[in-house]
């Protein structure tokens, strides 16, 4: 399965993308990340970021996404039949490529307060386009599907578990098509069946034409979800990396 670093023609490319984090309240002390990294995500498969932790795979997703500036080279996103490159790209057109192209689950759920679930979950499919009745119809399948009990979705999910946020952040990135989606340990803190329903909702991404490009640390979690593995440590720099 492990595929290696394809650089064909698809829907999400990195072209020699490197990063270093410059320390300024260390006397401007760089922390080398990752360098060279090239790769190819086509429609329809997810590929696995795999390595140590601290090789850099969150950061790649964080670069890709838009959260942090890029050194060189290039990350680009099939766009209307062309390539937009994000890291040239303003903060209007990264938010239009966020609304439109890329999804995202992290590992942490963007609380706001006194916002229900189930109407956060919504709000992320309407800001997909999807119109207002269908978007909490989505919100209540989702939830559903990760077995969220039904009287938590009037609740606001600041108060709830670590599991029970991380369902509510998954229904949120999955709750409209996006061309390209970014997996950041989706499955953490979540138990077998939960993750399951994830796997679930990774290929019917798939059989939509997303690409996915994930991080599982889960070895069977990868095996299930993984079209193919590209492991980071070829683009890993210095002896010091953080993810």
């Amino acid at each position: 399965m492990n595929g290696g670093a394809k650089t064909g023609a698809g829907v999400l490319r990195l072209e020699n993308v490197e990063k270093t984090f410059v320390l300024h309240l260390r006397g401007g002390a760089r922390l080398p990340v990752v360098a060279g990294v090239s790769l190819g995500v086509d429609a329809g498969e997810c590929v696995a970021l795999d390595g140590p932790s601290g090789t850099g795979k969150s950061s790649i997703l964080k670069m890709i996404f838009g959260n942090y500036r890029v050194d060189c080279g290039q990350i680009l996103l099939r766009e209307n039949g062309g390539w937009t490159d994000i890291t040239t790209s303003g903060p209007r057109d990264i938010l239009r490529l966020r609304r439109n192209v890329l999804g995202y689950v992290s590992q942490f759920l963007r609380v706001i307060p006194r916002v229900s679930c189930l109407d956060l979950v919504a709000a992320s499919a309407r800001e997909g386009g999807m119109p207002a009745p269908a978007a909490l119809e989505r919100a209540r399948e989702l939830l559903s599907r990760l077995n969220l009990p039904e009287r938590l979705w009037g609740l606001p999910p600041a108060t709830f578990s670590g599991g029970e946020q991380q369902r509510v952040n998954i229904a949120c990135g999955f709750a409209s098509y996006r061309p390209v989606m970014l997996l950041d340990e989706p499955t953490a803190s979540l138990d077998v069946a939960n993750s399951g329903a994830v796997i679930d909702l990774i290929n019917e991404c798939k059989s939509r034409g997303s690409a996915i490009l994930g991080i599982f640390h889960d070895p069977q979690i990868r095996a299930r979800a993984a079209s193919r593995i590209v492991d980071v440590r070829a683009f890993a720099q210095g002896s010091q990396q953080h993810a």
